[in-house]
């Protein structure tokens, strides 16, 4: 491994891969877990760069109140709840359903 810095959008997509099926987190909260300075909006760009992985699973990470503010970066505006619902994750007008109760905590669920 070389002395570089670690290359940010990867470590948000090694986060993002591990988030469950049926379970959503939102910006902040990877960039919490990773200790990311510029924050949430740093985990946006990397979710908008990964929308055409298809090994990343970019629609479980929605905005902190449960929108799917990332939609658009989907190719189409109702592709994003597509997956998601595919997933087992209610929508409805653009929020997660019950989004406390299926939220993902990498702090809880991964720890440090």
């Amino acid at each position: 491994m070389n002395s570089e810095k670690p290359n940010y959008f990867d470590l948000v997509y090694q986060v993002v891969r591990e988030i469950p099926k049926g379970r959503v987190t939102s910006y902040g909260t990877i960039a919490h877990y990773l200790g990311l300075k510029s924050g949430a909006r740093m985990v946006g760009y990397a979710m908008n760069a990964a929308h055409a992985m298809p090994d990343i699973p970019a629609q479980r990470v929605v905005n902190r109140q449960g929108l799917l503010t990332g939609k658009n970066h989907f190719g189409t505006p109702t592709r994003m709840q597509e997956l998601l619902e595919a997933d087992g994750v209610k929508v409805e007008n653009d929020r997660v359903i019950d989004f406390e109760k299926i939220f993902w905590d990498p702090d809880k669920e991964l720890g440090l």
